[in-house]
């Protein structure tokens, strides 16, 4: 198995400014050495995916290799971006985490349903965070086989 790490971007969908830092610090804490980028809600999301408005220039827009996604936000949930974006041909392919505080049973199965590649519920600790990234890290960039752009 080939356990070179891949350069690939994170794009993390959340609107709660402490999760989106405790997540980079978490990624850094892991020691490892992914770009991650963010934004605040569903619509912004579908914004950066299409290069729209302020994420026109590809340059301050790269094309993620995973999405990190919550699914409570204002304006477009996360549940209504995964439909979107799993609903496109060009974005379909794009794995999808969802990574947030619900824990209900109807949001694991609609996400699953809509195509969602993996449900986590947000650990209660920075540890527990920093045990999450880690693993996650280590399956979606070491383990799997992702797709080209």
């Amino acid at each position: 198995m080939d356990h070179k790490k891949q350069s690939i971007t994170i794009l993390m969908a959340d609107d709660d400014e402490d999760d989106r830092i405790m997540t980079k610090e978490a990624l850094e804490e892991s020691r490892l050495t992914n770009e991650m980028r963010f934004v605040v809600d569903g619509e912004e999301l579908i914004d950066y995916l299409y290069r729209r408005g302020k994420f026109e220039d590809p340059a301050d827009s790269p094309r993620p290799g995973l999405i990190l996604l919550d699914l409570n936000m204002p304006r477009k949930d996360g549940r209504e971006a995964l439909r979107e974006i799993k609903a496109d041909p060009d974005l379909r392919q794009i794995p999808i985490v969802v990574l947030t505080t619900s824990k209900a049973e109807e949001d694991i199965y609609r996400t699953y349903d809509l195509g969602v590649n993996s449900f986590i519920t947000k650990p209660v600790s920075f540890e527990g965070l920093v045990f999450v990234i880690s693993n996650l890290a280590q399956y979606w960039f070491q383990i799997v086989q992702l797709p080209q752009n």
